[in-house]
This record gives C-alpha cells, sequence and structure tokens, in this order.
C-alpha cells in the first residue's frame, strides 16, 4: 500500500500552533462550547465550510455513509471553528456532516478550534488530499485560491501543503484549459496524465479535438502523448516548409556573412525574424563589435 504524502511542515505547525488551538478549563454553557475540545454541536447550529475545495459529492455514496451513520455512529467527529454566539462554521468533515443531515440527525460530535479565513482553506484542502478526495481542477483551483489569498509563490506553496514546485505548477496550469476539457476532468472522463499532454499545445480548438478523440477512442495517457508527440513533428516539419528561406534572404545572409567574416544566419521571412551573428571566442565578439561601431 502506498505511504500517504506527510502534512507540509506549515500546515503541521498551524495544526499544533498554540494561537490557532486554544484550550480552556473553564466550563461555559452548552452554547459556548469550549474551543479546543469535542463536543455535541447541534447540526442547525454549523454553517458549511464557505472555502471547501470539493464541489463534486457522489449521491449515493453520501446515501451510504447516512446509513453507516445510522448503524455505527459517527466515529470521527468533524472539525468546526466557532463564530461566537453559539454559531460554528465547518472546516473539515463535509461528508460527514452532509451525511448526518440525510440521517436527520440533531447533534453531531465536533472539534472546535479557532481559525482565520485561509487556515480555513488550507484544512479543508489538506484534509481532502490526504484523503484523497479531490479531483484535479478541485485540487489546481484550491492552489490557485491559496496562492492568490496568501500571496505567496509555488514554491512556499508547496512548502505548505508538502508538494514540490512542480507538481504545484503541473495542477495551476490545468486552469489554463478549455472549460470543456476542465469539466471533462471533473467528471472523471480524462485523468491528469490526459491533460498534462494536452497543456502543451498553444491552440486551444487542436486541444478540444484531442479531448474529444480521448473520450470517442478511450485513449490510454500513453497513446495521447504519443498523438500529441507526432503532431508537434508534423507541425514542426510545416512549420519548416512554410519558413523556407527565400531567395532574397540567403543573398541577404551571404553578404552579412561577408561583412561580419563569420556564417550568419537568419530565421523568419522577409516581413519578420532574427539574425543570428554567431562569434566563437571574446576576441572573435570584440572584433563583431568594432564592426558595428559599438566599441
Amino acid at each position: 500500500m502506498s505511504k500517504r504524502p506527510a502534512l507540509g511542515k506549515g500546515l503541521g505547525a498551524l495544526l499544533q500552533n498554540a494561537d490557532t488551538d486554544i484550550t480552556s478549563g473553564k466550563s461555559q454553557r452548552n452554547e459556548d462550547n469550549v474551543v479546543g475540545a469535542v463536543a455535541s454541536i447541534a447540526i442547525k447550529d454549523i454553517e458549511a465550510n464557505p472555502f471547501q475545495p470539493r464541489t463534486q459529492f457522489e449521491k449515493d455514496a453520501l446515501i451510504e455513509l447516512s446509513n453507516s451513520i445510522k448503524e455505527l455512529g459517527i466515529i470521527q467527529p468533524v472539525t468546526v471553528r466557532k463564530l461566537g454566539y453559539g454559531k460554528y462554521q465547518l472546516i473539515s468533515g463535509e461528508r460527514r456532516f452532509r451525511a448526518s443531515k440525510i440521517s436527520n440527525l440533531k447533534l453531531i460530535p465536533a472539534f472546535i478550534r479557532k481559525a482565520g479565513d485561509n487556515e480555513m482553506l488550507e484544512l479543508a484542502l489538506i484534509e481532502n488530499i490526504q484523503r484523497e478526495n479531490l479531483n484535479s481542477l478541485e485540487i489546481a483551483i484550491s492552489y490557485k485560491k491559496l496562492v492568490d489569498d496568501l500571496k505567496i509563490n509555488h514554491e512556499e506553496l508547496g512548502k505548505r501543503v508538502g508538494k514540490d514546485r512542480s507538481t504545484i505548477n503541473n495542477y495551476l496550469r490545468l486552469l489554463k484549459l478549455p472549460p470543456s476539457i476542465q469539466n471533462g476532468l471533473i467528471k472523471n472522463k480524462i485523468q491528469m496524465g490526459h491533460a498534462r499532454a494536452l497543456i502543451s499545445i498553444d491552440i486551444s480548438e487542436i486541444q478540444i479535438e484531442i479531448f474529444n478523440s480521448i473520450i470517442k477512442n478511450n485513449l490510454s495517457v500513453r497513446k495521447t502523448e504519443e498523438l500529441v508527440r507526432n503532431l508537434k513533428n508534423k507541425k514542426e516539419k510545416v512549420s519548416q516548409k512554410i519558413y523556407k528561406k527565400s531567395k532574397d534572404i540567403e543573398k541577404l545572409e551571404s553578404k552579412l556573412s561577408s561583412f561580419f567574416g563569420t556564417k550568419i544566419n537568419t530565421q523568419g521571412d522577409t516581413l519578420k525574424g532574427k539574425i543570428i551573428i554567431p562569434y566563437k571566442s571574446t576576441s572573435d565578439l570584440n572584433r563583431i563589435l568594432e564592426l558595428l561601431d559599438i566599441i
């Protein structure tokens, strides 16, 4: 069995930080439960997590969980933050919370903690990733929100969620795909590997065409990668034919080569492009710069 990824150091510190995990020995009224303890809270007093990264909840799976809760109860408490005046907001445990509602439970066991809006998103995101409950696009959207809200770079985000920077980048690039392909990821019509292959294509119309081919022909990730690779090679060959040097460009290269005393190359056509002047050493570079009257 593969080992689940460990929490990022930043989040691990967050979970153990006294500033975000307040405890109190005082006995308080039921509607003013102690922060840092597990209590039975009225479900009607708990709001859903507005920062919940997961957007898809399978109805059949919720009903199955609801039946389990009716039979065995809730084994693991949900986690909430206190809003004040006997009101709470869910941090993690969305499926248990929803299934409990289906079961018509009045009370639910909950661990009460202190958390700001950013911590809410981090905690909910990590819980879902650890449980492998999020699809690729939901993870990408959550990463983007963390980057924007916390104003951190991809490397810092990677440290917080226990992922390397390249993994973060790969997820965020999914957000550049056309909506139809993103929807395919949400509905598990394609895998992350398919999407990564499609990202390497610049033209959205071609991306959609290949996406439809994946669905129609049930292409594997490997077959998709091969298809994209062949398409790129074909495009490159076509480009080389289109931008075949004209006689005027060849004459220009010859004149420039004679002037600079080295083989000059050009890329492009008579409308736009670039001239490449190679040099073999520092002295050769200085010679060329003198010809250009730069030094």
